[in-house]
C-alpha cells in the first residue's frame, strides 16, 4: 500500500489532535462575535497550535516506525520524564520482547507498569508490577514493584456495595508485602491500605447481613449477624448488629410453627440479655424491650400449654 500524506496528524497516533479538533470547532462558533484584530490573533494562535501538534505527532510516528530499539528506548524515557505515559507505553511495549534480559529491560518493564498505572488501567498495571517482581526479584526496585502490585489491586477494587473479590486479593497481597518487608519504606502505607480495605469489607459484610433482615429472611439474617461478629470482632457495628439480631430472632419466632416457637422465643430473650450486658447504655435497648417482654409472655403461655397437655 502507498503512503498517504496529510497535513493533519493521524488521530490513531496523536490523541491530542482530538482535543484540538474540538477546541477549533468550539472557537469557530464565536468567530463572528469577535472584533477583527482579536479574530486574527486567535487564528494565528490556532495555526501555531496545530503546527506544533503536527510536528510532535510526526516525530513520534517516525520513532514508532523505526527499527532502532535504542532510539525507541531513549525516546520512551524522554516521554516518561514529560509525563507522556501514553507514548512511553506504546514504545516500551514494542521493544519489551527485545530488551528482556538486557540491562535496559528492567527499566522498561518497571516504567511500563507505572505508565499503565498513571493511565488508570490499574489491573494491567498490577499484573505488570507482579511480572516485574517475578522477573527481577533481586532488583532494588523489587520491593516497590510488589507494593505497587498490591496497591494497584486496591485502587482497582470497586465500591463497597459491589463484589469485593479484588479487595480481598488486594488485602492479601498487601499483607504479604508487610510480612516480607516489615521495615520496608512502604510498610506504613501498606498498613493503611490493609486497614482501609478491612473497613470496606466490614461495611460490605454489615450491609449484606442487614439486607437479609430487610428482605425478611430472618433465619439467614441471624446467621449472617453471628458470622459478622466472628469475622469482625472489633467492628464499630457490633452494637447495632447485636440489636438487629434480637429483631431478626423475634421476627423468626413470630412466624415459626408452634413446635419451634419455644426455642426461638427463648433465643430472643438470650439475645436481648446479650445486648443489655454488653451495651447497658445502648439506645437500642428501648427499641427491643417490647420484643423481650412479649417473648417472656409467649414462653410462659407455651410452657403452660405444655403442662396442660402433659396432664391431659
Amino acid at each position: 500500500m502507498g503512503t498517504k500524506t496529510s497535513t493533519m496528524p493521524n488521530i490513531d497516533y496523536c490523541p491530542s489532535s482530538i482535543i484540538f479538533a474540538g477546541y477549533f470547532h468550539s472557537k469557530t462558533l464565536i468567530f463572528h462575535q469577535l472584533p477583527f484584530f482579536q479574530l486574527t490573533k486567535l487564528r494565528w494562535m490556532l495555526l501555531v497550535f496545530a503546527f506544533l501538534l503536527v510536528t510532535a505527532c510526526s516525530k513520534f510516528r517516525k520513532i514508532e516506525k523505526s527499527d532502532d530499539w535504542k532510539l525507541k528506548y531513549q525516546a520512551g524515557l524522554n516521554y516518561y520524564e514529560k509525563k507522556d505515559y501514553y507514548r512511553t507505553a506504546i514504545l516500551f511495549e514494542q521493544i519489551l520482547p527485545i530488551v528482556r534480559g538486557l540491562p535496559e529491560g528492567e527499566k522498561v518493564e518497571f516504567y511500563l507498569a507505572y505508565c499503565q498505572f498513571y493511565e488508570k488501567t490499574y489491573l494491567l498495571a498490577s499484573n505488570q508490577f507482579k511480572t516485574f517482581f517475578e522477573n527481577y526479584g533481586r532488583s532494588q526496585l523489587a520491593e516497590e514493584a510488589y507494593y505497587m502490585y498490591a496497591y494497584s489491586l486496591f485502587v482497582a477494587s470497586p465500591a463497597e456495595n459491589l463484589d469485593q473479590k479484588s479487595s480481598i486479593e488486594a488485602m492479601g497481597a498487601m499483607q504479604t508485602y508487610v510480612n516480607q518487608y516489615p521495615y520496608g519504606k512502604f510498610a506504613e502505607k501498606a498498613t493503611e491500605v490493609i486497614a482501609a480495605t478491612q473497613r470496606k469489607l466490614e461495611k460490605k459484610g454489615f450491609d449484606n447481613a442487614r439486607q437479609y433482615l430487610k428482605l425478611k429472611y430472618y433465619q439467614a439474617a441471624v446467621l449472617a449477624f453471628e458470622n459478622f461478629k466472628k469475622g469482625f470482632p472489633d467492628s464499630k457495628y457490633l452494637e447495632e448488629i447485636t440489636y438487629l439480631k434480637v429483631v431478626a430472632q423475634y421476627k423468626l419466632a413470630e412466624q415459626s410453627i408452634l413446635s419451634k416457637q419455644r426455642e426461638r422465643y427463648a433465643s430472643t430473650v438470650e439475645f436481648y440479655k446479650e445486648l443489655v450486658d454488653n451495651y447497658p447504655k445502648s439506645n437500642f435497648i428501648k427499641e427491643v424491650e417490647s420484643y423481650y417482654s412479649d417473648s417472656l409472655e409467649k414462653l410462659s403461655k407455651l410452657k403452660g400449654n405444655t403442662s396442660t397437655n402433659l396432664k391431659s
